[in-house]
């Protein structure tokens, strides 16, 4: 794998540990549980694995005909800066309805970590396909940034994660 990717990938990991390791000892109901109009932190998980599934899909099929791609250039090193400076602010913005029709429920912490890690592992797979030559072709589509590269996209999954963590965090708090 390309040493940047694998160095994005790993930290990706880091993040999804550390903040399953604050959840572990959570029971099914603690983990199901949300005040109203808010999600629970199970939600929040699995809002997060279906939006790495998604993506990861996407770039499956992009990676079929990614020497037909060009290369992103100073425009989406904007729309990155723009996109992870959304990411730090405390807003909230309303998921994709793709990501929320597929979003499926968790019964417990165990299964969310089994189909995290599953989700990981095919994430490392695709990863392992890119050459160092393509480390800049437009192949991951955000639905608000648009086509971004591939160490763009992994620097939004990060992103994504430290959004929705002082959510779980808060709502950890309320348990």
């Amino acid at each position: 794998m390309n040493t940047r990717l694998e160095q994005l990938f790993d930290d990706l990991e880091v993040q999804r540990e550390e903040l399953l390791h604050e959840l572990k000892p959570l029971s099914a109901e603690a983990l199901q549980k949300h005040p109203a109009e808010k999600w629970s932190i199970a939600q929040v998980l699995a809002h997060l694995i279906v939006s790495e599934q998604l993506s990861i899909a996407y770039l499956n099929k992009k990676m079929l005909g990614i020497e037909s791609t060009v290369n992103t250039g100073l425009k989406e090193e904007f729309k990155m800066i723009a996109l992870i400076i959304s990411q730090r602010l405390p807003f909230k913005f309303k998921a994709p309805r793709m990501v929320v029709d597929k979003t499926p429920v968790y019964e417990n912490i165990d299964q969310l970590i089994t189909v995290w890690e599953t989700t990981r592992s095919e994430l490392k797979m695709v990863l392992e396909k890119f050459q160092d030559n393509q480390m800049k072709r437009k192949i991951y589509k955000h639905p608000v940034a648009g086509m971004l590269n591939i160490q763009q996209a992994l620097r939004f999954f990060g992103e994504h994660i430290a959004h929705h963590t002082p959510q779980v965090k808060n709502l950890l708090k309320q348990n």
